[in-house]
């Protein structure tokens, strides 16, 4: 390697040192201090738990049946709308003719018996007034009188039951609404049993839903009736959508009972029912909804950032610049040409980035929120600007610098 290539690498080396030492060691002499401001201005504070829940109708009635039988025809099908009383299903009416036919046909023969037991008794109750019958005939004829009635009533009872059996097997619309599920096809048989069998479920009006959240017992103090409520669903995941709580549920759980507080790990959550519009038929039955219900709000009232009460003039950063200081719990400082200046504040209810203003500061002062140090660099020297030997250059660029060495 020739001398004067050495020379060059000597002085790129101490360049690049020199520049490190100048960058690391000596960039806090060339910053400087910004202050960050910002208006105190009105806005609206709130503070609010979040939840999940189920989308539903407000009303929504499950159609069964009470007989057992055959499904022998239906008319409706999934967002069919129907109207209270129209037929919306028929089931096989061969079995349950037969029954009203038997029991009318009881109800006919219990009747002609009693019919002929009464005029018996009443002529026998005659003959023994005027003792021409025994008293053991009159009392025979007494019973069988009783019996005939007995049976008679029993027989009217049972074909009225055919009768209303008969009529169930015609199923109709408890209500006016729109089919949400139909769990039964044509020829499907049902039973009846201990358990009503459900065929229909039917909402009564889809503009107006309902959503069930679970709220868990740490944040349900807070949850009032008529808060304001908005919510997310999946479905549409830029519309938000509004509503208010109509009810929070208590009471134990049960398999059959939505209305309840549930206990699941130790972790007990409670039902609250947001009442929520739905014009535009957006809100489908059994979405999954994210909740936000707003336990407070503070609307148009004067606020701060957060920041500016805790921020804090520090002799290092301000320089020559005066403090006027104040006693106060809470502050804020604004700033000017010849230093800052402290004002008491109260405060009010806070959402974690801005805090309600009571007192103590007007609309439109610009109040300290941060600091910030700013860097500044003046140009590279040719000689800082020189690369290190050890690091690659551009093609061709070796060769050069080779050719000039040896120069």
């Amino acid at each position: 390697m020739s001398k004067k290539k050495i020379i060059v690498t000597i002085i790129v080396a101490v360049a690049v040192v020199a520049g490190g030492f100048w960058i690391f060691g000596g960039s806090k002499a060339h910053s400087k201090v910004d202050f960050v401001t910002e208006a105190v201005k009105k806005k609206t504070v709130s503070n609010s738990i979040t939840a999940t829940g189920t989308i539903e109708p407000v009303t929504e009635v499950q159609v069964g049946t009470q007989v057992s039988g055959i499904i022998d025809k239906i008319y409706v099908d999934y967002n069919s709308i129907v109207k209270k009383g129209e037929i919306i299903a028929e089931m096989d009416k061969v079995t349950l003719l037969s029954d009203l036919q038997s029991a009318q046909a009881t109800y006919n023969g219990a009747k002609a018996e009693y019919d002929y037991q009464k005029k018996l008794y009443e002529r026998n109750r005659k003959l023994h007034e005027k003792r021409l019958i025994s008293d053991t005939d009159y009392e025979e004829s007494v019973y069988s009188y009783r019996r005939a009635e007995s049976t008679y009533q029993q027989s009217e009872a049972a074909l009225a039951k055919a009768e209303r059996n008969l009529s169930y097997a015609t199923i109709t619309s408890p209500i006016d609404g729109v089919v949400t599920s139909k769990d039964v096809e044509e020829g499907q048989t049902v039973a009846s049993g201990f358990e009503t069998p459900t065929l229909f479920n039917i909402a009564a009006d889809l503009t107006k839903m309902q959503v069930v959240a679970d709220v868990d017992e740490a944040d349900i103090a807070g949850v009032r009736d008529s808060a304001k409520v908005t919510f997310t669903v999946d479905a549409y995941p830029d519309d938000v959508f509004t509503g208010t709580v109509r009810q929070i549920r208590l009471g134990s759980t049960n398999s059959s009972s939505t209305s309840s507080a549930t206990t699941s790990e130790s972790v007990v959550t409670y039902e609250v029912v947001i009442t929520a519009d739905n014009p535009d038929l957006k809100l489908k039955p059994r979405l999954t909804a994210n909740v936000t219900i707003y336990t407070s709000i503070r609307e148009n009232v004067l606020t701060v950032p957060n920041k500016a009460l805790r921020f804090t003039p520090e002799k290092s950063l301000i320089g020559k610049r005066t403090v006027t200081d104040c006693e106060g719990t809470h502050k804020v400082w604004t700033m000017d040409d010849n230093g800052f200046t402290a004002h008491a504040v109260e405060t009010g209810m806070s959402d974690g980035a801005n805090t309600e203003i009571l007192s103590g500061i007007e609309e439109g002062a610009q109040v300290v929120t941060e600091t910030k140090l700013k860097g500044s660099m003046p140009e590279m020297s040719p000689a800082q600007s020189e690369r290190s030997p050890f690091m690659p250059g551009p093609p061709g660029r070796d060769k050069k610098d080779k050719n000039k060495a040896e120069e």
